[in-house]
């Protein structure tokens, strides 16, 4: 009888840990996981990264962002900070912080505002993409939209073709919006002049992306808020489009408006 008592204990305790070990809760909801992905190459000067660290402080203090947020299905989201370079040079600098409430946001400004600003060498879009991906994973919520925040003043210029790295992201899901920075360069730079059409072609992708360029410093603050408001609520261009790269106006490769008899002869091809 002894026996048997002990038999059907073991049996319930056994069956306590298998119910305890599955999944009791689901995973936790976000409107958007969001990486804030933030050029800091060597063609960014310090007024530029002032500026730009400063906008994106200012953003999660605003009202405007924390309503954004507010109104959201579930009122949550996920957001990281990531500082890039060249291929091999992503930071994070602020990890992925759960934002549902103004003192959340609050917080994750006033972590941003003590990091110090840096500059490094080289611009590879793709190397952040890809960085980004990985950071996706690492996320334990399961957001309804996955979303990459590029900002940046220049084309991609080291790692593996940028249009490769957005491809394989927007087929994962994953949107790509661009923030080209158009204010500091000399007028006569067709660079300068081309980069919002270089991000719309070669870089952002996915349903709803969008390009925001920036022409003036001291609309920084305003354009940030307003792009950060966008991706929270999802509001995206009405037509994303993905141009393929050998079709477009802009060379991916070398961030230069292609030639009309280039693209004259692309159009004869069948």
């Amino acid at each position: 009888m002894a026996n048997r008592l002990l038999s059907t204990l073991a049996f319930f305790l056994l069956a306590g840990d298998v119910l305890a070990g599955g999944p009791t809760v689901p995973e936790m909801q976000l409107d958007v996981a969001l990486v804030i992905a933030v050029d800091v190459s060597s063609s960014m000067e310090s007024e530029e990264q002032g500026l730009q660290r400063e906008g994106f402080i200012d953003a999660f203090r605003s009202s405007l962002v924390h309503e954004a947020i507010e109104n959201g299905l579930t009122g949550r989201i996920a957001v990281t900070y990531v500082e890039w370079s060249g291929v091999k040079d992503q930071r994070v600098i602020v990890p992925w912080m759960i934002i549902d409430n103004p003192e959340k946001a609050m917080s994750f400004s006033n972590q941003l505002a003590y990091q110090p600003i840096r500059q490094a060498g080289m611009t590879s879009i793709s190397g952040i993409i890809d960085h980004s991906r990985r950071l996706f994973e690492q996320l334990g919520g399961a957001p309804l939209r996955r979303v990459i925040d590029v900002s940046g003043d220049g084309p991609n210029n080291d790692g593996r073709h940028v249009t490769y790295a957005r491809d394989e992201a927007v087929a994962d899901g994953i949107v790509i919006n661009g923030l080209p920075i158009m204010f500091r360069r000399a007028a006569g730079s067709s660079e300068l002049e081309d980069l919002d059409l270089y991000f719309r072609e070669c870089v952002i992708g996915g349903v709803g992306s969008f390009v925001l360029p920036l022409h003036d410093p001291e609309q920084f603050a305003m354009i940030v808020r307003t792009k950060i408001m966008r991706e929270i609520a999802g509001i995206g261009d009405k037509n994303p489009l993905i141009v393929p790269a050998q079709q477009g106006s802009m060379n991916c490769i070398t961030g230069e408006r292609r030639k009309q008899e280039d693209l004259l002869s692309q159009e004869k091809k069948p």
